[in-house]
């Protein structure tokens, strides 16, 4: 009796220090996680706030929006574009839960059967996880094993993952307070790396599969959740035996859980993976040329108003219309690849570098690869002139080259790539609304991946006679009509330019002075020189700069006589600007490319409200339409290339060619009442072009462009670009009905000989009363 009254008191007394240790255990355990929770002293890192918690901020990429809703491109540095609930499949879903954690809608962040299950399994030399995926997304969401959320304890040998652990479940149980298990799978789906550059089921679902997140199929998806477990080692792209082996396990766990049948499973077992496989990348899609200037504008907005670009999923709502913009690309790439076959054949035989007297220049490609990175490289490793970079910018090597039959292998040097590229021609389009200023098509080039230079803002060239436009806008502003009449006859400046004298004579585009007389818009049409130049000896040569100034040309122009044809460069973006001002009544509206920029939450950031200012009276712009009609219109205009196009039929269209010497740039400059256009053709370098007018002038390399454009514009009809005739100002007076004279008239009161000028540049003025004829 005594003995088992002891054994009771022994058997009591360790229950009882058995109670203390539990309780100690339970006490010290749940004080560890109060001071995780505060990162006592600092020890464990910080974890997200309730603030954080309900609003979590994971990367994001930024957007890029049409005017008409397409996605155009985006800025990332992980490529995660979120997906609502809805709109992922069942399939995913079903993949996930069965896999990950099939107990999700059970537990409350933490599976403590799991956790217990683990001891279990490792005796038995099974590893297995017991991380929930309300944990994995505390871990993805918060990056809670990041060093910038670890504390001075994580960096003690094993601590490390007990403190990252206890962080993930007190994350995770906060989370499952925060939200419903449907908004756990969302935010989940939302932010995993799916690997290859995609993050989130959205981008994931369209980079392997070509597809939406809401139409994978169960082979898909288990593909999809099956890279979970090791992005590269069950990459379907690296390892696609791995992949198809554990998709088969993925969907083995959907059978288990009842989400699909036995024989569902044998007939998805047997089918390949039917990858669609293309990363989203920069040079990939539709205007890229566009928002790789659209990106420099952002970064800038960004810095000022602290945001981050690749990060912030903002919403960047554009001017771009997507068809029209798909309309403009094809029209460069379906006449440029035409005229580059025209240009190889041209030059078959020599080498397209030459001086103005046609003679090559020489060692012109060995002067050329000194600019290039590949020399400067070189150079500061082995020394300027050292035999070693001759030797290494020679040697071969295998690289991809573009071509207008698509990208291509090939052995090429240093030296050959870059003779092989000087050859190729490039282009600059633009399109705008003339009324709002909206950019609606941007082609700054042929190939974004392979020529980055863009050739609508950033690339300045000779205009040629694409400006003489603004000679005739300063002389009909100051009361010349359309009609009045001048000679075709030599002309000489005599000016003095930085403190030297110098002459200018101008010299028509075939050499020939007719002696004929013509009117303003008929020598307009016909591009020829003479009249240009004696038009601005009627303004003077500041009031065309002045004009030029005033219609939205803001690159540097040079006082001299020569700029009356297109002397001083400028861009294919200010010169659209300003022919929009004749459209437009006279008021230059400031080309704009973005309406407004949103948060990722819909807010509103930026709008954009485009600058106007009067530059020319109603009456003079629409004058000026007149004229630039005379292009199609006039006997021998220098637009009537756009005959062959179906653009005319209830339609007014009015344009301006140019052409620099040597036929270096070629432009088109077109108009319709609804949109104005601008386009520049040539070599990277002007010593490389046509040499012949034939092929080489604006009407032959630049006009076909805007022909194929508004062609394909006016036939497609969701686009629903109007047709139709200028507005013409309700009160206008002055005469268009131009008298008859014959090709071989001639004023009277002209001399035949060639007047010269030379007052200098400042006291070529105007003349005092505007003779209207």
């Amino acid at each position: 009796m005594e003995q088992n009254i002891e054994n009771q008191h022994k058997f009591n007394e360790i229950k009882k220090r058995c109670w203390l240790v539990f309780a100690g255990v339970c006490y010290n355990f749940f004080l560890f996680i109060f001071f995780v929770n505060i990162n006592f002293l600092w020890l464990f890192g910080a974890l997200p706030d309730v603030e954080n918690v309900e609003n979590p901020q994971s990367e994001q990429a930024s957007e890029i929006y049409s005017a008409d809703n397409i996605l155009l491109g985006k800025y990332f540095r992980e490529n995660r574009s979120p997906v609502s609930y809805k709109d992922i499949s069942p399939n995913v879903i079903n993949a996930l839960v069965s896999t990950e954690d099939l107990r999700f809608e059970e537990h409350s962040g933490v599976d403590l059967k799991a956790v217990f299950a683990i001891f279990y399994y490792a005796a038995k030399g099974n590893q297995r996880g017991s991380s929930t995926i309300t944990q994995q997304l505390a871990k993805n969401l918060f990056k809670t094993r990041k060093n910038s959320s670890v504390g001075i304890l994580s960096y003690i040998p094993g601590v490390k993952i007990l403190v990252s652990k206890t962080k993930e479940w007190i994350t995770a149980i906060k989370l499952e307070r925060a939200y419903t298990k449907k908004e756990i799978i969302e935010l989940y789906l939302n932010t995993v790396d799916f690997g290859s550059g995609s993050y989130g089921i959205k981008t994931a679902a369209r980079t392997y599969f070509n597809t939406s997140a809401d139409s994978l199929t169960v082979p898909q998806a288990a593909t999809m959740i099956g890279l979970l477990k090791a992005t590269t080692s069950y990459s379907p792209i690296i390892n696609p035996t791995n992949s198809i082996e554990r998709r088969n396990v993925v969907m083995r766990l959907m059978v288990e859980s009842k989400k699909i049948t036995q024989d569902q499973y044998e007939q998805f077992a047997k089918q390949p993976i039917g990858l669609t496989f293309k990363i989203e990348d920069h040079n990939d899609g539709s205007a890229t040329y566009f928002r790789g200037v659209l990106s420099k504008w952002l970064l800038q907005w960004c810095k000022e108003h602290d945001k981050d670009l690749y990060g912030d999923g903002l919403k960047i709502y554009t001017t771009i219309d997507s068809r029209m913009q798909e309309h403009a690309e094809n029209a460069v790439n379906n006449h440029m690849s035409n005229l580059q076959r025209k240009f190889y054949k041209h030059w078959e035989g020599k080498n397209p570098w030459v001086y103005e007297n046609g003679r090559e220049i020489p060692l012109y490609i060995e002067e050329a690869i000194r600019k290039t990175d590949a020399y400067k490289m070189l150079a500061a490793k082995y020394g300027v002139g050292n035999d070693s970079i001759r030797i290494l910018l020679n040697k071969p090597k295998k690289m991809k080259v573009f071509s207008w039959d698509g990208e291509k292998d090939t052995l090429f040097s240093s030296m050959d790539s870059l003779r092989y590229y000087k050859y190729i021609l490039q282009a600059g389009f633009m399109a705008m609304d003339p009324y709002t200023g909206a950019i609606k098509a941007w082609v700054g080039g042929i190939n974004y991946k392979y020529f980055k230079y863009d050739h609508v803002k950033q690339s300045r060239r000779q205009p040629g006679s694409a400006f003489k436009p603004f000679v005739y806008t300063a002389a009909i502003d100051k009361g010349y009509s359309p009609c009045y009449a001048l000679p075709d006859l030599p002309i000489t400046f005599r000016y003095e330019e930085n403190g030297e004298k110098k002459t200018w004579s101008p010299k028509n585009a075939d050499w020939v002075f007719t002696g004929d007389s013509m009117s303003l818009r008929k020598g307009m049409a016909r591009s020829i020189n003479t009249i240009a130049a004696r038009t601005m000896q009627l303004v003077g040569i500041n009031e065309v700069i002045r004009y030029a100034k005033k219609m939205g040309i803001e690159s540097p122009l040079k006082a001299v006589p020569s700029v009356c044809l297109g002397s001083s460069d400028v861009s294919v973006y200010e010169m659209t600007a300003a022919y929009s001002a004749f459209v437009n009544s006279g008021v230059w509206v400031e080309p704009v490319f973005i309406t407004r920029i949103e948060d990722r939450n819909g807010n509103i950031l930026h709008e954009v409200v485009p600058k106007t200012r009067d530059a020319v009276n109603e009456q003079t712009a629409y004058s000026m339409v007149h004229m630039l009609k005379g292009g199609t219109e006039e006997r021998g205009g220098t637009s009537q290339a756009l005959y062959p196009y179906d653009i005319f039929r209830g339609n007014e269209i009015g344009g301006k060619t140019g052409t620099t010497s040597n036929h270096s740039d070629g432009w088109f400059m077109g108009l319709t009442r609804s949109i104005v256009a601008g386009t520049w053709v040539g070599g990277e370098d002007r010593s490389i072009h046509f040499r012949s007018s034939a092929l080489g002038e604006g009407a032959k390399t630049a006009l076909p462009i805007f022909g194929i454009f508004l062609e394909s514009v006016y036939k497609d009809t969701s686009i629903n670009i109007a047709k139709g005739w200028f507005k013409r100002p309700k009160k206008y007076t002055v005469n268009l009905h131009c008298p008859y004279r014959p090709d071989h008239f001639r004023l009277d009161s002209v001399a035949l000989e060639a007047p010269v000028l030379s007052e200098g540049i400042d006291s070529l003025k105007p003349a005092t009363s505007p003779k209207i004829d």
